[in-house]
């Protein structure tokens, strides 16, 4: 997480920016490996409860359901930031430095732009989730602005990493170039 960070001279500012974004990232992948561990604890718990102890199970399977979901997207900007997504690397190997550099910048501007709409749709139904007082029909009734909030959270996060992301693929090349 401490890599050098590529910036042109006198933008102090970027950097701030890139350097927020990535521990914010790194904050939301600790507490979605923090989700897993809780999912696996409980899957644990609803085993012994159900099986051992012979006793019904309330809200157990749907906890679980809704952190593995949260944890998925909520952990998805960390994983940009450390490029740790499955990507294909035959076309930008065999491209040039500048046709690379723009195939870079076009995957980054496509995943801004889902994410950013992404984002403003899921705040769309967030708020209208809120609003609306919507519960689960199942008897925990939870109420559905928790499990819609990482999507939300985690779609508008991992719009910031992209924009981050493109930023510094950009001064990258204003670097070589200068």
């Amino acid at each position: 997480m401490g890599a050098d960070i590529p910036a042109p001279a006198g933008a102090p500012s970027m950097k701030a920016f890139y350097r927020f974004v990535r521990t914010l990232s790194l904050a939301f992948g600790v507490f979605a490996a923090g989700l897993v561990a809780a999912a696996v604890l409980v899957v644990t718990q609803m085993v012994v409860w159900r099986y051992g102890l012979g006793r019904s199970t309330i809200w157990q399977t749907e906890f679980v359901t809704y952190a593995l979901i949260a944890a998925t997207f909520l952990g998805s900007p960390y994983v940009l930031a450390l490029r740790g997504h499955v990507a294909v690397e035959l076309l930008p190997q065999l491209l040039g430095g500048r046709m690379r550099l723009g195939l870079g910048v076009l995957a980054d501007l496509l995943g801004l732009a889902f994410c950013a709409v992404l984002f403003w749709q899921s705040a769309l139904y967030w708020l209208e989730v809120w609003r609306e007082g919507w519960t689960t029909e199942t008897v925990w009734a939870l109420p559905l602005w928790i499990p819609t909030l990482p999507l939300l959270l985690g779609s508008g996060l991992l719009t910031l990493q992209y924009l981050a992301e493109l930023l510094v693929r950009l001064a990258g090349a204003q670097g070589e170039e200068g």
